[in-house]
This record gives C-alpha cells, sequence and structure tokens, in this order.
C-alpha cells in the first residue's frame, strides 16, 4: 500500500492546481492497528473526488514510516511510506497511528520532536487509537482532555496520570488536537474532518460509499463497561478483569478466569475480596448488566437480544438483575428515554452498589 502524489484531476489544463483543503500527514508506529489506520484514510479517500477513483483533489494524505520503507501492523500487513519525516508544513493534520506497542514507555526523540516540530508551525495532531499515547509522551497533550479507547486506559493513566482522559466518548476535538478511540472511531473522526473542511455533502458521500447508517455524533459514549480500578493495586485482579472485558458475551467459569490469572480460584476469591469487597462473579455480573444499560440507551436492540449478548440465559434473568442493579426495569428504562433513570447512574464504586444486589453466592 503506498501513498500516491496529490493530483488534481479537476484542475483546468494551463491553469495551476488548487491545493486539496483536506491534507494529512499519517505517521505509522510499530503493530499499529489497521482497522483504525484504514478506516481514517479511507474517509479521506472516499472524499477525495467524485468519481471513486481516489484523485487526492479535495483531501489528500501522505503516509511516513521514519526509519524503514514500511511498517508492519498488528495483523502483520507492511504498509509502505516515507522513510524520512516530512515537512510538516504542507499538512493541515499529522495523524499519529499507534498500535499494540502502547504499554512499552520507551523513548522516541526523533518523533517527539517532530511532533512538536509540527505543533509550533500550528499544524493540528490526530490521536489514532493509541497514538494518543505519543503525542501525550511528546507533551502536546497538557491541559487536554484525550479520548482513549477503554481496554486501554489503565495503561494510559499509569504513564501520563497529569493529563485527562475519557472513554465516554467516540472521539474528542480539543482545537489543536483531536484523539479518537480507535477502530472505527477514526471513521467518525475522519467524517468530522470531512464535513468541517470539504462540506457537508461530501462527508454524506463518504459515507454511502461506506455503507453506513449515518454519521455519529462525537458524543456518543464507547460500547464500555470497564470498571474504576485505579484505587486497585493487586495486578491479580486487575488481569482478571481485563480478561473478563474481552468476553462479557461469553463468561468464563471462575476457574478459567483463575487458570488465566495463574493462581487458584480461592486464591482469587481471595483477592476480589480484599481490592472489591466481592466475588469476581458478583463483579462480572456487574459488568453485564452495565453493558446492558449501554445497549439499552444506545442501540435500537430488542430487550431478547441485549440479555443474549450480555450473557444472560433469557430476558428474565437479565431483567430481574437490571431492575436490582437500577432499580428500574430493562423495559421502564428504555420506554423513560433518558440516560440518568434509576438510582444506579454509575456504581462505579462497588462498595455502593445497592446491598441486595449481586445477591449471596453469585
Amino acid at each position: 500500500m503506498t501513498s500516491p502524489p496529490s493530483t488534481n484531476g479537476d484542475a483546468q489544463p494551463g491553469t495551476a492546481a488548487q491545493q486539496p483543503a483536506l491534507r494529512v500527514g499519517f505517521i505509522l508506529l510499530e503493530s499499529f492497528t489497521l482497522a483504525a489506520f484504514a478506516g481514517l484514510i479511507d474517509a479521506l479517500r472516499l472524499a477525495a473526488d467524485s468519481g471513486g477513483r481516489s484523485r487526492q483533489i479535495h483531501t489528500s494524505w501522505r503516509i511516513m514510516t521514519p526509519g524503514a520503507p514500511w511498517r508492519e501492523a498488528s495483523c502483520g500487513l507492511r504498509v509502505t511510506g516515507a522513510e524520512d519525516f516530512l515537512d510538516p508544513g504542507q499538512f493541515n493534520y499529522i495523524a499519529v497511528c499507534g498500535g499494540n506497542d502502547y504499554h512499552v514507555a520507551r523513548a522516541m526523540p526523533a518523533l517527539d520532536n517532530y511532533l512538536r516540530q509540527a505543533h509550533r508551525q500550528g499544524v493540528r495532531m490526530l490521536g489514532v487509537c493509541t497514538g494518543s499515547f505519543a503525542i501525550a509522551r511528546a507533551g502536546l497533550a497538557d491541559e487536554r482532555t484525550l479520548c482513549i479507547h477503554w481496554n486501554v486506559l489503565d495503561a494510559f493513566r499509569k504513564q501520563f496520570p497529569h493529563v485527562r482522559a475519557t472513554v465516554d466518548r467516540l472521539f474528542v476535538d480539543e482545537g489543536d488536537l483531536i484523539t479518537c478511540a480507535g477502530s472505527t472511531a477514526a471513521i467518525d473522526m475522519g467524517l468530522h474532518l470531512v464535513s468541517r473542511h470539504c462540506g457537508r455533502n461530501r462527508a454524506q458521500q463518504v459515507v454511502r460509499h461506506m455503507m453506513l447508517a449515518g454519521m455519529r455524533a462525537p458524543s456518543l459514549p464507547q460500547a464500555h463497561f470497564v470498571q474504576e480500578m485505579e484505587h486497585v493495586t493487586d495486578d491479580r485482579v486487575l488481569r482478571a478483569v481485563h480478561f473478563m472485558e474481552q468476553q462479557i458475551d461469553y463468561p468464563p467459569s471462575l476457574p478459567v478466569v483463575a487458570r488465566y490469572v495463574g493462581v487458584s480460584s480461592r486464591q482469587l476469591q481471595r483477592a476480589f475480596k480484599a481490592a472489591l469487597d466481592m466475588t469476581p462473579m458478583q463483579m462480572y455480573r456487574i459488568m453485564r448488566v452495565k453493558y446492558g444499560r449501554w445497549k439499552l440507551d444506545n442501540t435500537r436492540e430488542s430487550i431478547t437480544r441485549i440479555a443474549l449478548d450480555c450473557g444472560f440465559a433469557d430476558t428474565a434473568h437479565f431483567s430481574r438483575e437490571f431492575t436490582a442493579l437500577f432499580g428500574i426495569s430493562p423495559s421502564h428504562c428504555r420506554r423513560a428515554g433518558r440516560a440518568d433513570a434509576g438510582p444506579a447512574n454509575a456504581p462505579e464504586v462497588f462498595p455502593d452498589a445497592p446491598p441486595h444486589w449481586p445477591a449471596p453466592g453469585v
């Protein structure tokens, strides 16, 4: 995959080519996530001209893979790009596409210096997936709120405790810095940029080509169901919670979770009791019900479908647990149509959960 030169197929012979309204330079980091990168660059490509021929008329893009002729995505696909950093002045935005090496807090002085140079020249930053880690590492995230994927929130907070991070949006626009959660949220960020620089009609063109249902608002919350774990220091509990988050629709048994962590079931029970004052399975129940609440508030799926997706055997079981936690039934919650229905808008701190729920022995 290469980044072709910018051309203006609409320019009249003998006239100077017009500069595209939206110009993005992509920096691919090691093990970058392909879905986020591909979603954003394809949104630009589909907005670039009116014939679907990928001519860089209204938008343009260049790919940088500093230090190498290509960069390998986390899936193994290699994308070619410029081996050196390109002049940032030719772009409106520099998009930093991160990947699975976010947990390695290694210094990258050349990248840091380039991002700072671009910032001084007034070029805006785009944090794509874990690319936000690199932007924060360069010192360009202070006094700003960054949108982070729920799956890497704890790692981000550990590395950058002074930076505000949120998982309740698809992307956050702070003027000179836009960050997105990654995956399909990169498409939403791309549509936001196309609409801003090229007009809403061209953004709608992208929506039609991608066969999307529409343009999602940035305020739409991520489909996350993580719990606030900042106060938890026991690595066994943190690893167990991470494992459970990945399998919300097919709940593993306690022995399975314990084997993943590398301890006995009894040891894991004691660790959860000490850290959270509840059992692993009680916490898992909370996570599943809260995910169901998110689906009720943000999708049109039936309650039966939601119950099954959250790992419950039937609607009645889901409804009982939902009512016990939120003080309102799923059907009444949906009819109410408001996000703050029920008293448990956020039992984020587990000891505050209703004393009668989950039931003993769950």
